[in-house]
């Protein structure tokens, strides 16, 4: 999948509150492992400089240049941790990000209007999409039984609730 010009910045982790006193954060982390958060120094357009990561049971433990106390981590808070889309390293073509799915519209492969997707999982034992309907109803189909390669996107019949 080919990037776009002034793509919306990607969320790589969210800061889930404070560890410790000396303005460490907990990170949930939404790339594939800590070593591609490790990737980035500078986040949120300059505002979060990354000193430190280190892996911790809920995600990682980080340092930012800018956090220095326990009530300056408390307050970055649901802070969401993020880097310009172009300088996601590029995909092979069997390859997606998840954030450039969300809001894509889906047909069916008999050519119904379907809705768009919303969010998109893995569980485990592969990629979900979930679709929201025209209704705003939301349902769930495995990706692999979607074209994610055509625009619009299109689902298997069989699928479709």
């Amino acid at each position: 999948m080919a990037f776009a010009k002034n793509e919306p910045p990607v969320m790589l982790a969210a800061i889930a509150g404070a560890h410790g006193v000396m303005g460490e954060v907990r990170l949930k982390i939404f790339t594939q492992d800590l070593a591609s958060l490790k990737k980035y120094k500078i986040f949120n357009d300059g505002t979060l400089t990354l000193k430190k990561v280190r892996p911790h049971k809920i995600g990682a433990v980080a340092q930012f240049e800018e956090i220095t106390d326990r009530n300056m981590a408390e307050a970055a808070r649901g802070t969401q941790l993020t880097v310009p889309h172009e300088e996601l390293p590029q995909l092979e073509d069997d390859e997606f990000y998840y954030s450039d799915l969300i809001g894509l519209p889906c047909v069916s492969d008999i050519g119904d209007v379907i809705g768009i997707i919303c969010m998109v999982e893995n569980y485990g034992a592969g990629d979900v999409l979930e679709i929201e309907k025209p209704d705003g109803q939301k349902f769930m189909v495995p990706a692999h039984a979607a074209d994610i390669d055509a625009k619009p996107i299109i689902v298997q019949s069989g699928f479709v609730q």
